[in-house]
């Protein structure tokens, strides 16, 4: 967890518990099988900054807060979280993520296939834990929704006549469902009313929709060093996001783009030049319009809870969704 993240109010009002989170995600990861225990360990000390249990420990704490009862539900929800890393880096032949090498990297496609598959069945071994019909059926259509998000990612690959309708579709069963879920899982588990478990599910919604669109803006715009990973991986992959779509609409530039976007065998030349191309479009400067209206949105939802600490903490948990720059 970097320093930055350490010294928010989201992380100074569930520090304690996330850091049990953190010793259970060691505990339930631990395994003898000397492979599997390198690639989880790699994992863990890569960190990240676990958001989705935080967003799981934070809407619990606006009704009959129960860590016992979260605990199982962030851990599965972080370790679901996890698994979908690790076979995006296999689908995409990344080598490096948060700065660190992949387990694609360290261990090839095979290995790290099968970790992700480890992993998804250790978060079905927490779902068991939960013991809550109702929150395990939430969690297991969100995971199928899931991957029938990446299908379509897959199936839209180097379509340039994709529309924001359709961007939106895919990046909500990408980010937002999980998030969203984590969220709503936080409110259910405390006893949450009906009004309350949709307040908190339209929140995460919202959160994981701007996630999802800084993520891509990221991918034109951010440091390699800070983002911790090469930048155009969407341009090269023929991922077509959001800054892309608005970035098509630039008559100066749309020939060209969509010659670069729709190729499959781009060079690493023509990728930056795309990239280049994007970064002097209004691509950028209107993807971030969507996102503050998606942060803003956000926090509406939140006017109705009451004002305690962990609402302070969510407000400046969306205003960071927004403002990231890795």
């Amino acid at each position: 967890m970097s320093n930055y993240l350490k010294n928010h109010k989201f992380f100074k009002e569930i520090s304690s518990d996330l850091k049990k989170v953190e010793k259970e995600l060691d505990k339930v990861l631990k395994v003898n099988d000397p492979v599997l225990s390198q690639t989880c360990i790699s994992l863990l000390q890569a960190g990240g900054k676990r958001i989705r249990p935080g967003f799981t420990l934070l809407s619990g704490k606006f009704f009959d807060y129960s860590f016992e009862k979260l605990l199982p539900i962030a851990v599965a929800l972080e370790i679901i979280h996890m698994a979908t890393l690790v076979h995006d880096d296999v689908v995409d032949a990344s080598l490096i993520r948060r700065g660190r090498p992949t387990l694609v990297a360290g261990w090839g496609n095979e290995v790290s296939i099968a970790t992700g598959d480890y992993l998804l069945a250790k978060a079905l071994e927490q779902i068991v834990k939960i013991n809550d019909n109702k929150l395990s059926a939430f969690m297991a259509k969100v995971c199928i929704d899931m991957c029938q998000g990446e299908i379509q990612q897959l199936k839209y690959s180097y379509d340039i006549e994709q529309n924001l309708k359709q961007y939106l579709y895919r990046i909500k069963r990408k980010t937002a469902l999980l998030i969203s879920l984590c969220c709503k899982l936080g409110a259910m588990a405390c006893n949450a009313d009906r009004r309350g478990i949709w307040i908190m599910s339209t929140y995460g919604h919202c959160l994981g929709i701007a996630f999802q669109i800084v993520d891509d803006i990221l991918d034109i715009t951010a440091d390699p060093k800070v983002l911790g990973k090469p930048v155009g991986n969407d341009v090269r992959q023929g991922i077509i996001t959001l800054p892309m779509i608005f970035a098509l609409k630039d008559s100066k530039i749309a020939e060209r783009l969509k010659e670069l976007l729709a190729s499959d065998q781009k060079t690493e030349a023509e990728v930056q030049e795309a990239v280049a191309l994007i970064k002097q479009s209004d691509g950028i400067a209107k993807s971030n319009e969507i996102v503050q209206l998606y942060i803003k949105k956000g926090i509406k939802n939140l006017c109705e809870l009451p004002n305690i600490p962990a609402k302070d903490a969510m407000i400046e948990l969306a205003e960071f969704v927004g403002e990231r720059s890795y």
